[in-house]
């Protein structure tokens, strides 16, 4: 037997290393089951639970139950748990207590021996997907194992299924008894009398924690805040429906802001639909888009009752009223089937498409098992079919694929393909999506969600702590940008092009095109007529992108179309404007969704609801400008001479105003809102260039930038399962205007 499974329990963190294999002796009492549902070292799992659910499984065949033992990291610190050992129930020993006071313990009686057996799974990054792998596995157990009916009593196997407490819900609200319940169910599953997965005890547990939360009265309350926050704002946007037995149905809400931010940036759409509230049985909905600064930004909320097609046909409907008849060009959803044919029939016209990153953390699950050792090479031409260019090339790379592995008959690699114009960038890269389709994007996205998760304590007050985040990402949203605005941009390139972009994109936008800027040089642009170009990497022999550029038109176009599919101009592009003496991007080819359309810090400050938010604004002016000053002694007498005029007129005003000022923040008094300071006191020219830097324009003491929605800090995250699937019932709406 090797060292993995022999190592003692004591000492299961020495070693990563494992191995099943084990002498004859050694598996006397081990009950041996099907090949495949035991587990391999080297197996992967896409999470922790995941691989607990597979042992749990195993063990349950076995004879015996599991929990988990010692863990390596921990949560929310650093990289977080990156190792888990699971052992058999009766692993160790236990441990006695010093009695105290005097007091003798009372003598428990525990199960536990020092059974050796365990499964230990490591934690893996690869493609910049976490995965779990098996490092570890023994069989060996010192007991007797159970038989079938004995170990479906051990307390790890008396759980119920979601499903099963959906069915439990509606049997109490049929009004049927608990013992009718369980005879019920015996009779649907199957199963001989007693057999179920769980017990009278634990459907009175379920029943009991129904009755602490009181839907009924909490909907009322969500409904009637909703009309409080309508009143208080006419922007606010929300619509109900309530079913036949007079219950809240779907509900759902857009803020004013929300609705801005979509006129500006509604282009490319996320809706999120894999959060389940549960202590109020419905699904949680959010419309997500990207703003001009790469920030996360919401444009909607909705709570459905059901999972179907009727929900998903309403909620999307009532999205169009919010968003006044605007559909995106894009959505981004998960892979739901009944998703997708609603959105087939409210928008017609919206490209719909399927995050990749729902897609690929399946894949442990679907093919680590079948393809063994080679997994790793798959994930790897997988990830070059998905970014591929064009369709032509990825039906024959796929087909190579296919045979290589030998995957024809595989269900969810005959699925992928008949769905593949959904998730490969083959063919969407004509549509745009504003670089949502990425992995980083999607870690942001799952972050933000959990903002909204983590206020789900009481569903009344759900609308309004919601509105909070938004409102809350408003405020960090503008003074991040004002910072942002006011920073130096490096030029890389000293091209001509490079300090136009940087005038006239936000820095965020500018940066990705510098990224393909500065890499234009190394590609070739070689004419193959009057207005077109083959343009590849001066490593290729051949191939390469095709751009066709008519200056007296200003058209340019690529078939690589990462312009149509991210709103920024790729690389091969740069380079045949650079070759034919184009100093200045044609206006077509900067979308308005980058560029920095910044208003005056006079309209930010009017838009601020108190004073507290115009004095951060101030402050972080403040702070840039003395880092500006500090780099020579001519800007530092400049700066000196104009905070000096300023001060002089700030001190001339009425010293109850500045009284009001000094005691409703920790400013000091020598400061003051812009509203206050009369303007054109100090003026900065628009865009300077300066040794290779970029300055954005500061204007004078009021210019600032618009507010957006980024990221806030992420509060702790709720207990949230999966999405599970209900009937409709009949409906009946009513909408509020």
């Amino acid at each position: 037997m090797s060292e993995g499974a022999s190592t003692r329990m004591d000492d299961l963190s020495q070693d990563d290393a494992g191995t099943i294999e084990e002498t004859a002796e050694d598996s006397i009492l081990s009950r041996q089951t099907c090949l495949n549902l035991v587990p391999v070292v080297g197996q992967r799992f896409a999470s922790q639970d995941a691989a607990y659910e597979f042992y749990c499984g195993f063990a349950k065949q076995c004879g015996f139950s599991i929990r988990r033992h010692r863990t390596r990291g921990k949560d929310g610190v650093g990289r977080g748990v990156t190792r888990r050992d699971f052992t058999c129930h009766r692993g160790g020993y236990p441990q006695m207590k010093p009695a105290e006071d005097g007091k003798s313990q009372r003598n428990r009686k525990s199960s536990r021996c020092g059974c050796q057996a365990y499964m230990r799974i490591v934690k893996r990054v690869e493609f910049d997907v976490p995965e779990w792998r098996v490092t570890g596995f023994s069989n060996v157990h010192n007991h007797e194992l159970l038989n079938s009916s004995e170990v479906s009593q051990l307390h790890a196997y008396c759980s119920m299924s979601p499903d099963d407490k959906s069915r439990i819900c509606m049997y109490a609200k049929a009004g049927m008894s608990v013992r009718q319940m369980m005879r019920l169910m015996e009779l649907e599953k199957g199963v001989k009398l007693g057999c179920l997965t769980f017990t009278e005890v634990d459907v009175r547990n379920l029943l009991q924690s129904f009755r602490n939360v009181n839907k009924d009265n909490d909907a009322i309350d969500l409904i009637a805040m909703c009309k409080k926050m309508k009143d208080e704002n006419p922007d606010f946007k929300y619509d109900f429906k309530i079913d036949g037995h007079n219950r809240l149905e779907h509900i759902a809400w857009s803020y004013g802001s929300s609705i801005q931010l979509y006129e500006k940036f509604g282009d490319a759409v996320v809706f999120d639909t894999t959060y389940r509230l549960d202590a109020y049985d419905m699904l949680l909905g959010i419309w997500l888009g990207v703003d001009n600064q790469g920030m996360i930004c919401c444009f909607g909320c909705v709570l459905l009752r059901d999972e179907n097609v009727q929900s998903f046909f309403w909620a999307l409907k009532t999205f169009w009223w919010f968003m006044k008849g605007k559909t995106p060009q894009t959505i981004l959803t998960d892979h739901n089937m009944w998703l997708k044919e609603a959105i087939a029939v409210v928008m017609p016209q919206t490209r719909h498409a399927f995050c990749i990153w729902y897609i690929v953390e399946k894949f442990s699950e679907w093919f680590s098992a079948l393809i063994g050792s080679r997994y790793n090479e798959w994930k790897a031409d997988f990830d070059q079919l998905y970014n591929l260019q064009s369709a032509e090339e990825f039906e024959e790379r796929w087909m190579e694929m296919v045979d290589r592995y030998g995957l024809h008959t595989n269900k969810h690699v005959i699925s992928l393909y008949a769905l593949r114009s959904f998730w490969a960038l083959a063919y969407m890269r004509a549509y745009i999506f504003a670089g949502m389709t990425s992995i980083c994007h999607s870690d942001s996205i799952n972050a933000f969600i959990q903002r909204f998760l983590g206020v789900v304590s009481q569903l009344d007050r759900f609308v309004e702590h919601a509105a909070d985040i938004v409102n809350y990402s408003d405020r960090t949203g503008a003074k991040q940008k004002l910072q942002q605005k006011l920073q130096r941009v490096c030029l890389k390139t000293g091209s001509p092009i490079e300090s136009h972009a940087a005038s006239v994109l936000t820095p965020y936008a500018f940066g990705k095109l510098q990224e393909e800027l500065v890499l234009a040089p190394q590609y070739a642009s070689l004419p193959v007529d009057e207005f077109c170009f083959q343009v590849r990497h001066h490593t290729q022999a051949d191939g390469g992108c095709k751009v066709i550029w008519v200056p007296s038109q200003e058209h340019i176009s690529c078939s690589c179309c990462e312009f149509e599919f991210t709103g920024i101009l790729c690389r091969h592009v740069l380079r045949v404007l650079s070759n034919n003496n184009c100093f200045r991007i044609p206006n077509q080819y900067l979308p308005t969704r980058w560029c920095d359309v910044s208003s005056s810090s006079t309209n930010t400050f009017q838009n601020a609801k108190d004073k507290s938010e115009k004095i951060q604004l101030l402050e972080s002016m403040a702070s840039t400008l003395v880092a500006e000053s500090s780099e020579t002694e001519e800007r530092l007498h400049v700066a000196y001479e104009q905070i000096a005029v300023v001060l002089s007129r700030v001190k001339d005003l009425p010293s109850t105003t500045r009284k009001a000022i000094e005691g409703s923040s920790n400013c000091p008094p020598d400061f003051c809102p812009p509203d206050i300071c009369p303007p054109n006191i100090m003026t900065l020219p628009e865009v300077e260039v300066d040794d290779g830097v970029v300055r954005f324009p500061i204007g004078n003491s009021h210019d600032s930038v618009s507010s957006g929605k980024p990221k806030e800090r992420r509060p702790k995250e709720v207990e949230s399962n999966r999405k599970r699937t209900r009937q409709c019932a009949g409906p009946c709406c009513l909408s509020v205007q």
